[in-house]
């Protein structure tokens, strides 16, 4: 999955951007108070995906 993809998908789905790290972006949902880094890759595996996804209590992408 591209990771500009993947991150619509987060922001679609409530969750925005807390801060960029060095190799990172963390990324919260604030309605559930939770947290997941994602990384600054091109492409992003299916499994990590969905890992961000359920870390973040929103609908797998």
């Amino acid at each position: 999955m591209k990771r500009l993809d993947l991150i619509r998908w987060l922001e679609r789905n409530g969750c925005e951007l807390l801060r960029e790290g060095g190799s990172h972006s963390v990324y919260v949902n604030r309605a559930k108070q939770k947290a997941a880094t994602v990384p600054r890759h091109r492409e992003i595996n299916e499994f990590l995906a969905r890992k961000i996804c359920k870390d973040l209590e929103i609908p797998i992408a």
